[in-house]
């Protein structure tokens, strides 16, 4: 029985590699803003610098913030975000200031008490540098941080550097506009699901459209991306937060995530997290299981924790065949649905603490009502093409790269 076992795990690694061979990265060619030290070093000479940074923020293996230090560059405070400057504190969990204990500079937090920088924060800084990877998601906060910081720049004076980084999920424009009526700490733009967009083009259209508070301006100096367009696939060379710690995971978010909002564990408090999805109540009706555990600093406390879930395995997904689609995979929510015992308690958050609201999540009213009512995912999609158009031809003034 334990050959048996090994014989079967070692299959899936091999199906799973063989997979991840098939997608063609471009990491040997993109030269990230950061890894072009020479286009922005001489602008901090002098100055004093604060960084919006986290785990995310390198230089190959060297930390942007280690790396300016280095090259003699004052930096003051580093402002850190969700998940904190290392990137070890759970989703949704308030991070406390503190100081690096390498370097002894002043960690102010953005995901606790305050959200954005305030005007003693800036009073000793000169220019702040923005650098963290973002996943191309309405739903990832990381572009709400940047909407705050270019907010309190622009309010206090202070110019916003953006050392631009790959998005993973750019070849991705789908899901439907968010209605902001749902405006929400997982969205707050009128933007899709999947917006196709790096930092620093979010930033650019944040400013064009009016996006920031009392109709201010952020001043921006961008250093762009090398060699790099938007179908291009970028492997991440860190985890960009803790539940996002593979290929996989990374690249079916966009869909997943769509999984926070139901009655069903996604991978929470396993070691693949995004790439699964199941329940107890679908024991018979799915043959892959897994259990839950209760992981400190990714799921302290997953919904059926220590229970046996019964679902779907996404790990061994075609994943080229992913991203050649371009389209948010609706046929798994719609599936586990249709195969749901009591269809009452799918969307209903009273079944557990940590499961979101599938309105917020989707971004519209319409989404649950059409999943509950069976309409097909063609279907579904017909309803999201007016608004992604008119997302499409608006998102082309902003672009940096084709």
């Amino acid at each position: 029985m334990k050959r048996k076992m090994v014989y079967m795990i070692a299959g899936l690694l091999l199906i799973s590699n063989v997979l991840y061979a098939q997608l063609k990265y471009a990491n040997d060619v993109i030269k990230t803003g950061a890894e072009q030290t020479e286009r922005y070093i001489g602008k901090l000479g002098g100055k004093r610098v604060a960084l919006v940074a986290n785990q995310t923020s390198v230089i190959g293996d060297t930390h942007l913030l280690d790396s300016l230090l280095k090259r003699g560059v004052t930096v003051v405070k580093v402002f850190g975000p969700e998940h904190g400057f290392r990137g070890n504190a759970s989703n949704g969990t308030e991070v406390s200031d503190e100081v690096d204990p390498g370097t002894g500079v002043k960690i102010v937090s953005l995901y606790g008490k305050k959200k954005k920088p305030s005007a003693a924060d800036l009073k000793d800084v000169d220019i702040v540098i923005f650098d963290i990877q973002d996943v191309g998601c309405r739903f990832y906060t990381n572009i709400n941080t940047l909407r705050d910081v270019m907010e309190s720049c622009a309010r206090y004076g202070k110019e916003l550097m953006i050392l631009d980084r790959p998005n993973p999920n750019a070849y991705l424009i789908d899901g439907p506009i968010l209605d902001m009526r749902l405006k929400s700490g997982i969205g707050q733009f009128p933007i899709p699901i999947s917006h196709g967009l790096t930092v620093a083009e979010f930033a650019q259209m944040a400013n064009g459209e009016g996006w920031l508070e009392d109709n201010l301006k952020c001043r921006l100096t961008i250093v762009k991306n090398d060699n790099y367009n938007h179908d291009m696939l970028y492997k991440l060379p860190v985890n960009p937060s803790p539940n996002l710690n593979t290929e996989a995971g990374i690249l079916l978010y966009p869909s997943t995530c769509l999984f926070e909002g139901v009655a069903l564990n996604h991978g929470r408090g396993t070691d693949y997290p995004f790439t699964m999805v199941g329940g107890p109540m679908y024991r018979g009706i799915y043959d892959f299981s897994y259990t839950p555990v209760s992981m400190p600093g990714r799921a302290e406390d997953p919904i059926y924790q220590d229970q046996t879930c019964y679902g779907m395995d996404l790990r061994d997904e075609d994943l080229e065949k992913l991203v050649a689609a371009k389209q948010i995979n609706l046929d798994w929510i719609i599936e586990l649905y249709a195969k749901f015992p009591d269809k009452a308690q799918f969307f209903d958050r009273s079944i557990h603490r940590q499961i979101g609201n599938i309105d917020y999540l989707a971004g519209v009213y319409e989404f649950k009502k059409q999943i509950e009512a069976g309409v097909a995912a063609a279907e579904i999609r017909k309803s999201w093409e007016p608004g992604l158009e008119a997302y499409k031809t608006m998102r082309k003034q902003y672009l940096l790269y084709k």
